[in-house]
């Protein structure tokens, strides 16, 4: 974890040239820029104060899976620039995974279906796992005018495993229907996952397990965290 945040911030300080050379192509792979991304557009008035790279599961173009949206080949960093860098995105893509299925064990239980339920092969034997590196850029975020490190939003797949550094700025909803809603820290714990609820979950469990609602205020400090999917 400390090695993929380590090289996260490296890439992240490469000049906005460099990280131009990478951007996200339509399969969704590779780095997002600032503002790029507007995930409440009812509040916001512009994109997120974030930056980011995405990393899905690696498919090579002659796989017949690379048909698929959500299956090719990765964008990578060249290794003259970022030397073992895909090596350890790939290394924390494959244990995060099975952190992942681990806590999927745990949810089928609570849902009375059997602790290997997740682990069937039309579950989660191929699942769609992104890892998403961010940065927040060091500014301060005011709801009231609409300005958001990350604009309110809950996570559409199933679960989310969020790794941060030591900066605070992460917020969630607990009652996400509640009027008007009630917004409270999370205390940064570096080294552990926060474990975010999604909304294919809420729907797969009808309701027993509710998606988080959750946004980052920016506060003057950088932020990196690490999202996988």
């Amino acid at each position: 974890m400390d090695e993929v945040f380590s090289y996260s911030k490296r890439f992240f300080d490469l000049p906005i040239k460099e990280k131009m050379k990478l951007l996200r192509n339509k399969k969704n792979r590779g780095y997002t820029p600032v503002l790029d991304s507007q995930l409440d557009p009812i509040n916001q008035v512009h994109g997120d104060y974030k930056e980011g790279y995405y990393i899905g599961v690696e498919v090579p173009d002659d796989d017949s899976d690379a048909e698929k949206p959500f299956y090719t080949p990765n964008v990578w960093p060249s290794t003259d620039i970022l030397p073992g860098w895909r090596q350890t995105m790939e290394t924390y893509h494959r244990e995060a995974l099975e952190v992942a299925k681990a806590i999927a064990r745990l949810i089928a239980l609570a849902l009375e279906l059997g602790g290997n339920f997740f682990d069937q092969q039309e579950m989660l034997g191929k699942p769609i796992a992104t890892l998403r590196l961010l940065h927040y850029e060091g500014l301060i975020s005011d709801p009231t005018k609409g300005l958001y490190g990350a604009g309110a939003h809950s996570d559409f797949g199933f679960i989310t495993l969020l790794a941060t550094d030591d900066v605070a700025g992460l917020q969630i909803c607990k009652h996400k229907d509640a009027k008007p809603q009630i917004w409270e820290h999370v205390k940064p714990l570096k080294g552990a996952f926060i474990v975010n609820l999604g909304d294919m979950l809420e729907r797969w469990s009808n309701l027993m397990f509710r998606s988080t609602l959750h946004r980052v205020l920016g506060n003057g400090q950088e932020r990196y965290s690490v999202r996988p999917f």
